[in-house]
């Protein structure tokens, strides 16, 4: 079997193992594009899924740095070149995509590309999106063995999209049925509570003029039941998956909230990720909760210049590191900054949290939780 042969065999295998490994729908497409990219030998690749709305439900490009796509600005929409592809379903082979009299415009700090090879992905007579190289590398443009190959790719990526949206569908119905769970929880546990602690409160009142000796034991009473309620709710809370998880999981989610926060603040904030198995969907809420937690303490109480968070894979664990170059802080007797909610979100899925700070150090915070 000669190596290209091979090597094809191997994209197109990754492309199919990425439907199964239960990722989301953005991983899956991202695991196609890059496949696309190395084996073309394209400078640039992308693949887009539109929306209802004029532009796209996803966009995954390879080639772009975060830098130039914040430069950019907002997702392209369904015009030019992308919209006649979406609307005709047929491939595009051009030598020069600025000559073609589909081709409308780029943003300012667009890169410029010239030998364009676009694929519509199909399902049936559906036009689900389209997938799209640009500026080959080695000389002479995309060849007719290019624009099969991509085709093969276009025919994954629509078997990939269909599964990955089956399979976030059927999490959005667990979902469903888990905050259905958790509704009822906080109406059997909190409701009862707090309906308590206001009768309880109630009559300490009234016992204020008629037995002022009585009164102690009652607002011992709507302490303890406040602290139960407190409790209560916060193990409600705890247990809601944010939304964003669900559909992009946790690399891309955290990895969203790192992009906001840079732009928000002076300081910067950087991100970075090793490529990790599938995991618990608790594993994920524990771990983004815990990272924004620390973040927050760095932007807003540690004065930090520079935030590093970064996701890994070592030895099995899921490891992550939210480290500042901030004020730091005595770490002996120390109560504060919410970190023992932070330890608590870890071991409730049987991870382990240390903190290592000083003043004038700054901090880092280190969870390991096993994948």
């Amino acid at each position: 079997m000669s190596t290209d042969r091979e090597e094809v065999l191997h994209a197109v295998s990754s492309a199919v193992l990425a439907v199964t490994r239960h990722l989301s729908v953005r991983e899956v497409l991202q695991v196609i594009v890059r496949s696309a990219q190395r084996l073309l030998d394209a400078r640039y690749a992308a693949l887009g899924v539109p929306d209802d709305d004029g532009s796209f439900a996803e966009f995954v490009a390879e080639g772009i740095t975060d830098k130039q796509w914040d430069a950019i600005g907002p997702l392209p929409r369904q015009h030019g070149m992308l919209g006649a592809m979406l609307r005709d379903g047929v491939p595009a082979r051009l030598p020069d995509l600025r000559e073609d009299p589909r081709f409308e415009w780029w943003p300012k700090a667009h890169p410029v590309m010239k030998d364009f090879l676009g694929v519509p992905i199909r399902d049936g007579d559906e036009v689900l999106g389209i997938i799209f190289l640009a500026n080959k590398r080695t000389p002479g443009g995309f060849t007719q063995d290019d624009q099969d190959l991509l085709t093969l790719f276009a025919a994954h990526a629509a078997i990939a999209l269909t599964n990955a949206r089956l399979y976030e569908r059927g999490r959005e119905l667990a979902m469903l049925e888990e905050r259905n769970r958790v509704a009822h929880e906080l109406h059997d546990a909190v409701t009862q509570k707090l309906f308590s602690l206001r009768l309880t409160a109630q009559a300490a009142q009234a016992m204020l003029d008629r037995a002022p000796d009585k009164v102690a034991p009652e607002l011992e009473r709507v302490q303890r039941l406040a602290g139960e309620a407190l409790t209560e709710l916060r193990a409600v809370i705890v247990e809601l998956r944010p939304a964003d998880l669900d559909r992009h999981g946790l690399t891309e989610t955290l990895r969203k909230h790192v992009r906001m926060l840079d732009r928000l603040h002076p300081s910067l904030v950087v991100f970075a990720c090793d490529e990790l198995p599938p995991l618990d969907p608790a594993v994920e809420v524990a771990v983004l909760r815990v990272a924004q937690e620390a973040l927050h303490n760095a932007l807003r109480h540690a004065g930090a210049s520079r935030v590093s968070v970064r996701l890994a894979y070592e030895e099995g664990k899921l490891v992550l590191t939210v480290e500042d170059d901030g004020r730091g802080f005595e770490q002996a007797g120390s109560r504060g900054l919410g970190l023992a909610s932070m330890r608590d979100r870890a071991e409730s899925v049987g991870g382990a949290m240390t903190v290592g700070s000083a003043p004038g150090r700054g901090t880092t915070v280190r969870v390991e939780v096993t994948a």
